[in-house]
């Protein structure tokens, strides 16, 4: 599923094709993706302003002049995709219609939004944009990892109590939002902590160390536009180049960037960890 980087990559393609412009026509191909899409959707987007593009967490907010906000959400297989712009010296051309485009956004100035999810784990709905904060997707997130309410104090208090592994209460929304697998993997490595460790047991000031690592790790996930293993692109359809730095994730055997020893996997909670056994204490 698409962390934050990718979606921070999403959004940041669509907004010089989405701010400012109207939605000229929406349309709707079908009543749900993973939810049920709300009514009349196609009639409440069409002729509405876009203002801003933000982000909360994994999700895409679009600021509408109608005192609504359209809520995206990519799930596990969704794009959203831009064609009918300027690319730097190139002109993205609409594509053919495909299977699954979904939801699809004429806007004004010729370019074309696609919501297009062969798997429809993905999700979209309005939501007053005085009231987000309640709607249940959204309600009970942390702190953003960039935002000034994240710091060295907030994670240690967090933590001090948790007696889960740190690799699982990282992966916890309610402590930071956005945050996913690969990417506290990732974190965790350059930290030098065992993702077994309990959180409870780890010196405060390793676990204030995480705060720094955290962000350097998005932002240089940010600036390579995103981890592509699967489905993710970014909104022109390129892919992201991550993956290519990864230093633990999706390594198993392979050689310790640091130190060379192979890579462990291991599952917690479900999910694949990666981690070094001699780098990481």
């Amino acid at each position: 599923m698409p962390e934050l980087p990718e979606v921070e990559t999403v959004r940041r393609g669509l907004a010089p094709a989405m701010e400012g412009r109207v939605i000229e026509r929406a349309e709707v191909n079908r009543p749900d993706l993973r939810w049920p899409l709300p009514a009349g959707l196609a009639d409440r987007l069409t002729g509405a302003r876009v203002g801003l593009l933000r982000r909360r967490s994994k999700y895409i907010l679009a600021d509408l002049d109608t005192g609504e906000s359209l809520l995206i959400h990519l799930g596990m297989s969704g794009r959203m995709l831009v064609s009918g712009v300027m690319l730097g010296d190139f002109h993205l051309d609409h594509p053919a219609p495909q299977k699954h485009d979904h939801v699809v956004l004429h806007m004004e100035g010729g370019a074309r939004v696609t919501f297009n999810d062969a798997r429809r784990f993905g999700a979209m709905d309005l939501v007053r944009t005085d009231r987000e904060a309640a709607h249940w997707l959204l309600a009970g997130l942390g702190p953003e990892p960039f935002g000034n309410d994240f710091h060295e104090s907030y994670l240690v208090m967090a933590l001090k109590s948790r007696k889960s592994p740190i690799k699982t209460a990282l992966l916890d929304q309610r402590l930071i939002a956005g945050l996913g697998n690969i990417y506290v993997c990732e974190v965790l490595h350059r930290a030098g902590i065992d993702p077994r460790r309990a959180a409870n047991r780890i010196a405060s000031a390793r676990l204030a160390g995480l705060v720094p690592i955290i962000r350097d790790v998005l932002a240089e996930a940010i600036e390579a536009g995103g981890s592509s293993l699967r489905d993710h692109r970014q909104a022109d359809g390129e892919l992201g180049y991550f993956q290519h730095a990864f230093r633990v994730y999706d390594r198993e055997d392979a050689p310790c960037t640091a130190c060379a020893t192979p890579i462990r996997r291991i599952v917690q909670g479900g999910r694949s960890s990666y981690f070094c056994p001699s780098c990481q204490r």
